[in-house]
């Protein structure tokens, strides 16, 4: 399978949250509208979103459907080598990411599945965790999104992601490890639960990028640790905006080069989402917790 997109510029569009590797049930929490967030221990209140640059999003593609509960199973550990994903899950996008990165479109074929209507047979043939995203590859299937963008770099062809140099390796696991932290500390925020978490998370973010200075990513150069972040950035980013009305920008100026790059790396913006799609999903999402 293959992926052809086009793409557009257009403002201030929002995409879904999502906050976990993708299973049957996940756990989610109602958003506090309009809230005003103040940086800790400084008294100042995150600036208002002023976008007003274009942002890169899928309006129109080839993509093939999605497989549910009517589809055919594959034919797995037939020769072939799958990346099992959801176009809206963030954890699978890192995934696909690092697959177009290196250039495995024709080498790693590319099958969607649709999370809301799984067929029976992604759990009981492929994936017993049933979650994306997944590799099938070499007669065995692998999961956990983190673990599979180092597999991919590490045993196929293509541009590596991992640095050469042992203390951006070093660096490069400590960002890595904290992914799940970062992602924890924004959701605490949208939640309510803590609104200066976000704002003490994207402070961290900002700081590592400024490490290096080889290049706008955070070792420097583009790397595993940008495929990992880039899903979720780019969903806080947008949500916070919406719906709270903060640029995390402000202040960061590292961040926003950061975000300027991404955008122009190709096999980052083939896997974006189309916002205006994800809005309703995402405002559905909104609703159906406030009738809880």
């Amino acid at each position: 399978m293959s992926v052809g997109l086009k793409v557009s510029a257009f403002l201030h569009p929002t995409l879904a949250l999502s906050s976990r590797d993708v299973s049957l049930s996940s756990s989610s929490s109602s958003l506090y509208l309009d809230r005003k967030i103040l940086r800790p221990g400084s008294g100042r209140r995150w600036c208002k979103s002023r976008r007003t640059e274009p942002i890169l999003a899928v309006v129109e593609s080839s993509r093939v459907p999605e497989l549910d509960s009517s589809s055919e199973p594959v034919q797995v550990f037939d020769g072939s080598t799958r990346l099992y994903i959801s176009y809206t899950c963030p954890f699978a996008q890192r995934a696909w990411i690092a697959r177009n990165y290196k250039g495995l479109q024709n080498k790693i074929e590319l099958v969607p599945i649709d999370l809301k209507n799984r067929p029976a047979w992604y759990k009981e043939k492929v994936y017993s965790a049933n979650k994306v995203p997944a590799l099938e590859h070499n007669n065995r299937v692998l999961g956990e999104s983190l673990d599979l963008i180092k597999y991919i770099d590490t045993n196929f062809e293509g541009p590596s992601l991992t640095p050469d140099c042992l203390e951006k390796q070093v660096v490069a696991d400590e960002l890595l490890s904290y992914t799940d932290s970062f992602s924890k500390a924004v959701r605490s925020t949208l939640n309510g639960t803590d609104t200066n978490a976000a704002d003490v998370a994207f402070d961290y973010i900002e700081q590592a990028l400024s490490k290096f200075n080889e290049g706008p990513f955070f070792l420097g150069q583009f790397s595993l640790v940008d495929v990992a972040y880039a899903p979720f950035i780019e969903r806080f980013r947008l949500i916070l905006s919406d719906v709270m009305n903060v640029d995390i920008t402000s202040g960061r100026p590292n961040l926003a080069l950061w975000i300027q790059e991404m955008n122009k790396i190709e096999a980052y913006t083939e896997t974006r989402q189309d916002p205006q799609e994800l809005v309703e999903r995402y405002k559905r999402r909104v609703q159906a917790e406030a009738r809880l």
